[in-house]
């Protein structure tokens, strides 16, 4: 195992990882900016108005991203499982 394959591991795990976080983290990026705006606006400042909206579009974001997801952490572990097999030998 070289150090060069070392990294080539790691960079694919980091992609595959971003790839799923991306989504995830942008919704509740992207609510919790219309929100503030919002409430800036109306001057509401109630907890549960930032806190609700989000939580309910981060997991609706998750159920219907959930088999790209599957999809990419199923092909990121065939990818690991196919390269032992090349290392071992």
């Amino acid at each position: 195992m070289t150090t060069d394959f070392v990294i080539f591991i790691s960079r694919e795990a980091l992609l595959t990882t971003m790839y799923i976080l991306l989504p995830i983290l942008g919704t509740g990026l992207v609510v919790g900016l219309l929100i503030g705006i919002f409430q800036a606006t109306t001057q509401i400042n109630e907890m549960t108005l930032t806190f609700v909206p989000k939580i309910v579009l981060v997991f609706l974001v998750i159920f219907l991203l959930m088999p790209w997801f599957l999809d990419l952490m199923m092909g990121f572990t065939h990818e690991i499982f196919n390269l032992i097999v090349t290392v071992a030998h």
